[in-house]
């Protein structure tokens, strides 16, 4: 029987931020609802959590008491803001995030058992492979920075007609706008919950929802989460949610304030066990600390090479199964 951890005293003299990660972990595991859910592998729920990070002086929520790929999730975040729906350049980067859906839709298609390693090769080795089978719907930043706008086009015998316009709104790009010329306003919003289009998608987008408040000099950010896989998925969530904070705030000329992280629906999955067990043994340690090193033109000009990450101690990585 494994021994949890627990928490220290909130009398603690600084009491770590991760803290908070492993009480929901602990929460969810020892006291959630058991729930079948669509993946059939069934999971312990909780609805309704929230957690907040303080990103100043460069400090980010980047968990200790694992090993986070930080920039993997980074790759991830920046592919998302080329609006890209096909994971051939998170392939080429040999970042696996999203190969499970398409590999499995293939494998469901065909009959064909193609390993992952060999699916993803494919991938990248072959472009209309790539068309065929690498391509995931309407997802994340399709709807960040495409989302479609449909325009009345006349009328026929069953009503209206409406044409789709070649290019649709850019919702990051009018955020960093607004914050520069309308810090004030309630409406710095970033939607990827498009109704119209969930059915085309892979997988609905779970990190639905981004508001930004600006509060004096510093920009602080809301994301909320319809459905949370907090072993897996909750990780690089903090990392996304955090960097878009920073990159917003750099190209509007602000400070770093807050991430606020709310979710509806946060789970651990059953055979997560190990993983809940193993990491709920540990205790956090150091702080890990980012800085930006260049100031791109533009938020969509953001590289890889422009993020340093310091003071990250993490403890050895906890593999475990996604639930496709």
């Amino acid at each position: 029987m494994v021994t949890l951890s627990r928490s220290p005293d909130s009398s603690a003299a600084q009491r770590h931020w991760e803290w908070q990660y492993l009480d929901l972990m602990r929460r969810i595991w020892e006291g959630g609802d058991e729930r079948v859910d669509r993946t059939g592998v069934g999971t312990r729920s909780v609805f309704g959590a929230e957690m907040r990070f303080d990103l100043s002086d460069g400090k980010m929520p980047l968990l200790s008491t694992k090993r986070v790929y930080w920039k993997t999730a980074t790759r991830e975040f920046l592919w998302f803001l080329t609006g890209e729906t096909n994971i051939r350049p998170l392939c080429a980067q040999k970042v696996e995030i999203w190969t499970d859906w398409p590999l499995d839709h293939f494998r469901k298609e065909t009959g064909d058992p193609m390993s992952r390693e060999e699916f993803s090769a494919r991938i990248v080795e072959d472009a209309e492979f790539a068309a065929r089978w690498g391509n995931l719907g309407p997802v994340y930043g399709k709807q960040w920075v495409d989302w479609p706008v449909y325009d009345l086009d006349g009328a026929d015998d069953f009503g209206p007609v409406y044409r789709k316009r070649d290019k649709g709104v850019n919702q990051v790009a009018q955020v960093v706008d607004s914050l520069r010329h309308n810090p004030g306003s309630r409406r710095h919003i970033v939607e990827g919950w498009n109704v119209a289009e969930l059915d085309s998608m892979a997988l609905p987008p779970c990190h639905k929802t981004y508001q930004f408040h600006v509060a004096g000099n510093r920009l602080n950010g809301l994301l909320y989460q319809r459905s949370c896989d907090v072993a897996l998925g909750l990780p690089f969530n903090l990392w996304g949610g955090a960097l878009f904070i920073r990159m917003l705030a750099q190209q509007a000329g602000l400070e770093p304030g807050e991430l606020v992280w709310m979710g509806g629906d946060t789970h651990l999955y059953l055979n997560h066990a190990p993983l809940v067990e193993e990491q709920l043994g540990r205790e956090p340690s150091g702080q890990a600390r980012m800085d930006i090193v260049r100031t791109p033109e533009s938020i969509f000009d953001y590289r890889i090479e422009d993020f340093e990450v310091s003071g990250y101690e993490p403890q050895a990585p906890i593999k475990a199964p996604v639930a496709v």
